[in-house]
């Protein structure tokens, strides 16, 4: 598994599994003859993207950013049609780190689309209960009321399964929260109403984890936009601020879905000056 140090805060991405999703969904009206040049493309037109959990360590607790697209939760049908060819193994990684899911004391969740939100619940006989008992999960107050009230365009993403069961463990915010020192939740919009990114800075030194409004690093461009989007002049408006804001910082951008890097830096001619890359087991 890859590391990385923000100042007294570590980082360790687990293995959440892993799909492949339709390219020209995930950049919208770019044409594929400009996208395919920066990001690998199949034969089926999908592009590998990883839902693999980011660990935070600080002071003693630990948290997760996002939750892996779980485990026996997904039909054969939707495996097929979400190009899923690997489902989580997030308990296996913690216990190779001396942990479990009872040691986690809390999900960050940039939006709960079921990518992100499957690993939260597993089923136990007819109902569904929390993987990590003793977390409390984070999202916004708008993220949490479409994820149990979802549109008939958002129904697809927002599933039943993934929330009943968390009800009494989620904690909402409105605009911005402070998740513990060193570590914030900013409400921005875009790819849904209620998505939101991820602020981590101790001794000087800052990530952001802008989720799905930069899913991969062949998404720099700030018009490159996913059709997943709700709200894409939203998300472009975002990235407008919050790219310039990580490279004024000198920030490691952090992914949960890129199969290339697990995190950069980029200057401010938009080339890449440090990388963690992804190792690969297979």
């Amino acid at each position: 598994m890859e590391s990385l140090k923000i100042g007294k805060i570590t980082l360790t991405w687990l293995n959440g599994g892993v799909t492949h999703l339709d390219g020209g969904a995930m950049f919208g009206v770019v044409p594929k003859a400009l996208w395919s040049k920066k990001y690998a493309v199949n034969e089926k037109n999908q592009i590998e993207l990883r839902t693999d959990p980011i660990l935070v360590q600080t002071a003693g607790r630990n948290f997760l950013i996002e939750a892996g697209i779980g485990n026996g939760k997904l039909t054969e049908k939707q495996k097929r049609n979400y190009g899923v060819t690997e489902e989580s193994k997030v308990e296996e990684s913690l216990r190779s780190l001396g942990l479990t899911v009872e040691d986690i004391d809390g999900i960050i969740m940039t939006h709960l689309h079921f990518d992100h939100a499957c690993g939260l619940t597993r089923r136990e006989g007819d109902e569904f209960v929390p993987v990590f008992p003793n977390a409390k999960i984070y999202c916004t107050e708008k993220e949490w009321a479409e994820m149990r009230n979802p549109n008939i365009r958002s129904r697809n993403t927002y599933w039943e399964i993934n929330w009943k069961g968390i009800t009494d463990r989620v904690v909402t915010f409105s605009d911005e929260v402070e998740i513990y020192p060193g570590i914030r939740m900013i409400h921005t919009g875009g790819h849904s109403d209620g998505h939101a990114i991820v602020l981590i800075e101790s001794e000087g030194e800052t990530a952001i984890h802008l989720a799905d409004l930069l899913p991969t690093h062949a998404h720099q461009n700030v018009l490159w936009v996913m059709a997943y989007d709700d709200y894409p002049i939203d998300s472009i408006r975002q990235k407008q601020k919050w790219i310039p804001y990580g490279v004024e910082k000198n920030a490691w951008f952090l992914f949960y879905h890129d199969a290339v890097y697990r995190a950069l830096k980029w200057d401010k001619d938009g080339s890449i000056t440090e990388s963690l890359n992804r190792i690969r087991t297979s």
